[in-house]
This record gives C-alpha cells, sequence and structure tokens, in this order.
C-alpha cells in the first residue's frame, strides 16, 4: 500500500504517463510530463542542499508551477508551508520565521513583500523564483529562477527517497483565539487518509475532470481539489482566479468537465452572472461548497436557477475534511451530514466535554487517521486541543439532529470567516491600535450575504480629539494585512462593554450591531 500521496502520484504517472492530468491557461500536462518536472525541481532542490524536514514556503498564485513546487518539495523530502497569496508584512514575517523556512518559492510581488523582511528571517536562504523579480532579492539571499532550477535538476542524478507515513508534509498556519497563528502539522499519512476517504464518499474516479478557481495555498483547493485528482487518475482545468463569467462559460461550454468546488461567495456570484447574463451551466456530476456556511436560500436559488444541487461539507486546517452531506441521500441544507468514512465525529459538553443526545448544542470533536499530529512547537497548544481518548477540539460548535445530520451554529472560538478565508480577531485589533487616532479597538465578525461573514472594527477614538475618517481605518488596514482582512465596516463608540475582569463583552457588541437602535456607536 502506498505511504504517501506522491507515491500515488508517482505510481499513477509510471501506468498510465499520456493520461491528460492538468491544463493551465495555454500550458497542458500529461501525468508523465508533470511527474518528470516533480522529479527535476526535487532533484534541484537536493543539489542546492535542501536537507530532509526543512521547511519551504510557497508564496505563489495559481499556476502549474505550484503544483510542480508542491510535490516537489516533497519528493526531495521538504516540507511545504503554505502561505496565502494576500498575505502582507506582519503575516509574512511571523509565519516564514515560525516555520523556520529556509526557502520560498514566490513570483515578483511575493520578492517585494519579503526583501525588507531580511532581517527578520535569518532562516531563508534563497528563493526560487517563477518570473524575475523585481526589484531584485536582497544580496544575502541566493535567487534562482524556476526554470533555472528545473534544468540543474534535469541533469542531477541525486537519489529521491520516498516519504514515509509519519513524515511531516505540509505546514498549514490556522488561527486561533490567542496568541499568533499556529502551524498544523499534517503528515503524509494524514493527507493520503483523508484524500481516500473523500474520493470514497464523493465517487471520485479517473473519468472526472475538475475546473478548479480556488486558492491552492488554502485546503479546500490544495487538499481536495488537486489532491482528489492526483489520488483518483483524474484531471483539473486549474485557473489562475475565480472570473464568474469565464467560470460560466467554461461550465456551459466544456463537455468534459464534472465537478466543480467552490465556497458560498462563489456560488453566489455565479447566481448573479447568470441572471445577468443568461447563460446556465451543463449538468455536473457533482457541486461541492465548503470553508463557510451555504444558506439554505442561496442553496435552493442555485439549484432552481442554475440546475446544482450543492453538496455541503466541512472542515478544517488541522483535519481537512471532516463531513460531508451524502452523494447519494438528501442534500440537507444548513448541515454539513455525517463523517467520512473512517472518520468520527461528535458534540460534546462545553463544560464537562461529555458527549450530548441528538438536538443538543456543543463543542464538535473529531477523531481518526485524517486528524493532524499537532501544532508545530508548540506542545501547550496540541495538548489543550486533544484528550486522552485522540479526540480533537474543533472550536466549532454544533448539533447533530435527528437524523444523524451535523449542522454547525457556531464557534467557541472568535475566528471569522469571510468569503472562505480564515481572519483571526487579534491581529487585526493589533494593526488598528497601531493608529494614532484608536484607543480601544474590538473586532467581530457580522453576517454577511455575500461573505458569510465580514469583518467589522469597533474603535474608541481618543478622548478630546476627532474620530479619524473610516476609509482613513480600513487603509490603515489594507497598507499592512491582507485584503480580506481589512474592516467592511467601522464603527465609533465611547466605550467598549468589559465584564468585571476587564475582558471585552464582544458578545454584547455583536447583539447590539445586529438588533439596529440598541447600540451605543455612532
Amino acid at each position: 500500500m502506498s505511504a504517501s500521496l506522491l507515491e500515488v502520484f508517482l505510481d499513477h504517472a509510471h501506468r498510465a504517463p499520456e493520461r491528460p492530468l492538468l491544463t493551465f491557461e495555454q500550458e497542458r500536462f500529461t501525468y508523465g510530463q508533470l511527474a518528470t518536472h516533480v522529479t527535476a525541481f526535487a532533484r534541484g532542490l537536493k543539489q542546492r542542499g535542501l536537507q530532509a524536514g526543512e521547511r519551504v514556503a510557497l508564496f505563489l498564485e495559481n499556476s502549474a508551477r505550484f503544483a510542480i513546487a508542491y510535490l516537489g518539495v516533497q519528493a526531495a523530502g521538504g516540507v511545504v508551508v503554505l502561505v496565502n497569496t494576500a498575505y502582507r508584512q506582519v503575516e509574512l514575517a511571523h509565519i516564514l520565521s515560525d516555520a523556520e523556512v529556509c526557502g520560498c518559492v514566490t513570483g515578483a510581488a511575493g520578492v517585494a513583500e519579503l526583501a525588507p523582511l531580511r532581517a527578520q528571517l535569518p532562516s531563508l536562504q534563497w528563493l526560487v523564483t517563477v518570473e524575475r523579480p523585481a526589484p531584485a532579492p536582497p544580496e544575502s539571499l541566493t535567487e534562482v529562477p524556476f526554470d533555472t532550477l528545473l534544468a540543474e535538476g534535469t541533469l542531477a542524478t541525486a537519489p529521491l527517497a520516498t516519504p514515509r507515513p509519519e513524515d511531516l508534509a505540509v505546514l498549514g498556519y490556522t488561527s486561533g483565539t490567542t496568541g499568533r497563528s499556529k502551524g498544523a502539522m499534517l503528515l503524509h499519512r494524514n493527507l493520503l487518509a483523508n484524500v481516500r476517504a473523500v474520493s470514497e464518499a464523493w465517487r471520485w474516479t479517473e473519468e472526472d475532470r475538475l475546473l478548479l478557481t480556488l486558492p491552492l495555498f488554502h485546503t479546500h483547493g490544495l487538499m481536495v481539489g488537486l489532491h482528489g485528482t492526483l489520488f483518483t487518475g483524474a484531471s483539473v482545468d486549474l485557473r489562475r482566479r475565480f472570473n464568474a463569467a469565464e467560470v460560466l462559460a467554461a461550465l456551459r461550454d466544456d463537455a468534459s468537465l464534472t465537478m466543480f468546488f467552490g465556497v458560498p461567495t462563489l456560488y453566489s456570484r455565479l447566481l448573479e452572472e447568470a441572471r445577468a447574463s443568461r447563460v446556465k451551466p451543463r449538468a455536473l456530476r457533482l457541486w461541492v461548497s465548503g470553508s463557510a456556511p451555504l444558506s439554505p436560500q442561496l442553496f435552493a436559488d442555485v439549484e432552481a436557477e442554475l440546475g446544482a444541487r450543492i453538496l455541503e461539507r466541512y472542515g478544517m486546517t488541522e483535519t481537512v475534511m471532516n463531513t460531508t452531506n451524502p452523494y447519494e441521500g438528501e442534500r440537507r441544507p444548513g448541515t454539513v451530514g455525517f463523517p467520512y468514512p473512517g472518520q468520527e465525529a461528535r458534540v460534546v459538553d462545553v463544560r464537562t466535554r461529555q458527549p450530548l443526545p441528538r438536538g443538543e448544542t456543543g463543542e464538535i470533536e473529531m477523531r481518526g487517521p485524517h486528524v493532524f499530529a499537532g501544532y508545530w512547537r508548540r506542545q501547550d497548544a496540541t495538548a489543550e486541543s486533544f484528550d486522552a481518548d485522540g479526540w480533537f477540539r474543533t472550536g466549532d460548535l454544533g448539533e447533530v439532529d435527528a437524523d444523524g445530520y451535523l449542522r454547525i451554529t457556531g464557534r467557541a472560538r472568535e475566528l471569522i470567516i469571510s468569503g472562505g478565508f480564515n481572519v483571526y480577531p487579534r491581529e487585526v485589533e493589533e494593526v488598528l491600535a497601531l493608529h494614532p487616532g484608536v484607543a480601544e479597538v474590538a473586532v467581530l465578525g457580522l453576517p454577511d450575504a455575500d461573505l458569510g461573514e465580514q469583518v467589522v472594527a469597533v474603535v474608541v477614538p481618543h478622548p478630546g480629539a476627532p474620530p479619524p475618517a473610516s476609509q482613513a481605518l480600513v487603509d490603515w488596514c489594507k497598507d499592512r494585512l491582507a485584503s480580506f482582512k481589512k474592516p467592511r465596516q467601522v464603527v465609533f463608540t465611547e466605550a467598549l462593554p468589559r465584564n468585571a475582569l476587564g475582558k471585552v463583552q464582544k458578545h454584547l457588541l455583536r447583539a447590539a450591531l445586529v438588533t439596529p437602535g440598541t447600540h451605543t456607536a455612532r
């Protein structure tokens, strides 16, 4: 039995090298061609000195080169560190230093973001650039063009060892409620077990072709979309990013497509485009939604107007995919279904940690071979997240209905999910607190029809001074953080509600903001 997804992919390439695998813009790759590039990339890294277990960041937008680098780092024995392309210096400095990456694969925009951080990243020694950087990398960094590394690797003969099941494959940084984001350690066996379960549940086969517009730095795009394709021997039409008109046209014109994966925001925009253009997609075998709650109304509208009965599922960085609505049978709106084959889910009382009966709300816990090994160099956080029997505390609140469908009702932690992306309130608060016009600030998520949740900042200006302009605070965040983390709304107030211990009571702020006329904000 294979020990890693990489081994499964290489076996497909050996058995059927001419089978189509990936298209991206004008590029076409068969399994054999991509495997040749992956091997060359891995040997190029080894020749440049990459050691087993060293971390390499991928700060890169969607492309065939992302897939080559992702598999190539693992084939060389390295560990991939996934980095959101929207991240800027605050996030980059933390993640790359915490993971102690030795190298980074990136583009010209990435080089520009990394250049000012050189002094903060002593472990970073080299960059693999997919396009000529401008400005050039700092002099202390070695810059290797992607194609040069491939050429070097093609001539190299360094042996490549197949990863073992217990080897670390990926560090996925995820937001929590205390401290900065933590690196979730996903082993090769975790990734393989989960993609096997997902493929079984969704009847994924080598005959499938996926239209993939989700970012590959994200769990949904990479560890579901690309992993599932590689595991089953299927093919994928990879796009640089989502464009509603282009996606709808492809779904109408390309009869080879059988699957589309999206977040609720993408389905909302597809629906708007279809209404405006009167373009309708062909029937697909499978439409999947995740990464944020799908409203029953959007579920119904998409089915009525696009003919797509969406399958909603539930996952997270630490566990990849947890539960799914059934492929065959009722796909119940507002729920995320049942555990995947070989995995377990339960709802427990948040205080006693005892399992609750159906219909009662508690914290969702997961157990199975898909659950990560713990947080990178954070034994304290790992210990807090697992019980003695191996159940992982997700931090999500939910309940199981009478028929066994899991429904997510909220989050025990204050994570905001906006447009399918995680936003950590404290990180935004820390940036806003640096603004000279801000005395205090609290950041929270409020319901949003398009994004699922929008980021809202409640600001206390300095006494005696006029409040800063709302747009000025939005721009302040946009210059320092990923754009999706900036507040969509800024509310000013004279004071933040606090409990006897001085902790801000965000539930009171949230209740006031969603109930017009009951808050003191102005």
